[in-house]
């Protein structure tokens, strides 16, 4: 099994020093990785590419591209997904980190399942930020969708079949996922991907909770994701 990790970029420059450095570490290695960037302003495309020269001077045995596209996380994804050469495709956030064996995880659970997601941690020493992350598990167990932050992996063959990501500018992992689960169960893997805490931590987790239940909500009683998104982004 082959797969394909995709990674949607948008004035990342400053982390992907570190993304790079990650994804180089795991073991064993995917077979590609696909950077797409949503117009960057901050040099990341630059940055990516002088990244990658040294990787591929290196002898990195995976198969790097940088690409563009028109910015709109879905978009970005779709863009890469189409370029992807993988069986399988993850789809990873530039924040969150894979445990050191995820690519054995994956092709573990693919052998039994159509899709799947990862557990997660938040990137916090807070005790209540990781009752948080086990909240966040527990209810992605039980409602069986994933947030883009917990790593999602697909065939590419089962992507194609349901059109990819629907292009929405908010809540396309929910619909994904909504769309997905009514074909197959989801594997729930228990090993964490670990992923940043910065939003939790600069705008209160009392507050960001109380916030991401309400789009959710207002999501299922139709609201417009570009409405949510307006509301997302101002709080």
């Amino acid at each position: 099994m082959n797969l394909s990790i995709i990674v949607p970029l948008l004035n990342e420059a400053d982390n992907l020093p570190k993304l790079v450095a990650h994804i180089v570490s795991l073991d064993p290695a995917p077979q590609q990785v696909i950077l797409v960037d949503g117009g960057s302003v901050d040099d990341s495309v630059t940055v990516a590419n002088r990244l990658l020269k040294r990787t591929e001077a290196a002898q990195s045995v995976i198969d790097w591209h940088v690409i563009d596209s028109t910015v709109g996380r879905a978009q970005q994804m779709n863009v890469g997904a189409m370029l992807a050469t993988g069986d399988v495709l993850l789809f990873l956030h530039a924040d969150t980190e894979l445990p050191a064996d995820a690519i054995d995880n994956v092709q573990q659970a693919m052998a039994q399942y159509d899709w799947g997601r990862f557990d997660v941690r938040l990137d916090s020493h807070s005790p209540l930020l990781k009752i948080v992350g086990l909240m966040i598990n527990q209810r992605s167990r039980l409602m069986r969708i994933a947030t883009g932050d917990q790593a999602i992996f697909i065939k590419k063959s089962v992507f194609e079949q349901i059109g990819g990501y629907p292009n929405q500018s908010l809540m396309e992992d929910i619909e994904l996922c909504k769309r997905l689960k009514k074909i197959a169960r989801p594997a729930c893997l228990k090993s964490k991907v670990k992923t940043s805490a910065r939003r939790w931590q600069q705008h209160g987790t009392w507050r960001t909770i109380f916030l991401m239940w309400q789009l959710r909500f207002d999501y299922w009683r139709g609201v417009s994701p570009d409405v949510l998104k307006q509301r997302y982004y101002k709080s």
